[in-house]
């Protein structure tokens, strides 16, 4: 049976310790998934390429900049990082993300994500009756990262993608079929799809999403 797992899960949450995990053995595109034990930080680093970091669980804050200013970051919260900022985190209770390395020089950004300002990914899309709402976040030839809302009934045919995909479920429940067999998800939770593999998505009640697909 396909896997329904929090990323909590996944990785380790120990005091004083910060512990970092690869999401998958996805070529070309980095994505990770750090936790931050309670009262640790990292200190303040800057990369060539822009980072997303998603908040999946806890509460910590991102430093920005030289001015050393503070976003918060927790469960269901998007923050863009630049290329060439500083950036470092610190938590008091604990904190898990996933950071994607956007390593390809032309990504594609929605202007609804502004570099340095955290945003909560399931109020930047609304849900429309009897239809469904996507909203592209950011592509390029290595990925794509996607949200999109369900109205309650709807849902999208067996279908197969082009590359691995890691579906999260941000608000709302929802029934995946995957190669013939049924799962319930609901917000927190996420099941990852083999390239190729065959599903569909069917809102049991309004439903929000965001699906990172990995292209190789």
């Amino acid at each position: 049976m396909q896997e329904i797992f929090r990323i909590r899960d996944k990785i380790s949450l120990r005091p004083g310790f910060t512990i970092s995990r690869k999401a998958g053995p996805w070529k070309g595109t980095s994505v990770t998934w750090f936790s931050l034990g309670q009262d640790t930080d990292i200190s303040q680093e800057s990369y060539d390429q822009p980072r997303l970091l998603l908040g999946e669980w806890g509460k910590g804050a991102v430093i920005l900049g030289k001015e050393k200013r503070e976003e918060n970051l927790c469960q269901g919260r998007l923050l863009l990082i630049p290329g060439e900022m500083l950036c470092g985190l610190k938590t008091e209770s604990g904190l898990i993300y996933t950071e994607i390395v956007l390593t390809e020089k032309e990504n594609i950004m929605n202007n609804f994500i502004k570099a340095g300002e955290a945003v909560e990914l399931k109020e930047l899309l609304p849900y429309e009756e009897g239809s469904i709402v996507n909203l592209d976040i950011v592509r390029n030839k290595s990925l794509k990262y996607v949200l999109m809302a369900f109205d309650e009934g709807t849902g999208l045919d067996p279908h197969r993608a082009p590359g691995e995909a890691l579906l999260t479920a941000l608000e709302g429940e929802a029934l995946v079929d995957y190669e013939g067999e049924a799962v319930h998800i609901r917000a927190g939770e996420s099941i990852r799809f083999a390239k190729n593999g065959l599903h569909s998505v069917k809102a049991i009640s309004r439903f929000k999403m965001s699906l990172l697909l990995v292209l190789e």
